[in-house]
């Protein structure tokens, strides 16, 4: 499976892990929607973008992407977490998501998007 052509939302608040996460997945051929550093901005792209999947870290700016993510569920788009400070599985609704522990390389990204992408009914 390849990343390729696939919209990918990314929901990020250190600038600098940000443009990282960016630059890999441009490499990989992903066109990447966002980064949102803020989680109303999150949550405005989850709404109203088109994407394929996404990659949400877990505490943004003291606050959670929780919302995001219940919104991407409700949506059936597949996403991952990546966080510095454990797995997200403290809340149920979330417990069989995929969470990469920062700091990840861009392959550990790779492959979690593309088993999220797979393991999703989407294409």
């Amino acid at each position: 499976m390849s990343l390729a052509g696939k919209r990918v939302l990314v929901v990020e608040d250190e600038m600098l892990v940000a443009m990282n996460i960016e630059d890999t997945l441009t490499e990989l051929g992903a066109i990447v929607v966002g980064p949102a550093m803020r989680l109303d901005t999150a949550l405005d792209l989850a709404e109203r973008e088109e994407f394929d999947l996404a990659m949400l870290d877990v505490n943004i700016h003291g606050g959670r992407s929780y919302p995001v993510a219940t919104l991407l569920k409700s949506r059936g788009v597949p996403f991952i977490f990546a966080t510095g400070y454990g797995h997200a599985a403290d809340v149920d609704e979330f417990s069989d998501i995929a969470t990469l522990a920062k700091p990840f390389r861009g392959t550990d990204l790779e492959h979690a998007l593309c088993n999220a992408l797979r393991s999703s009914s989407r294409p």
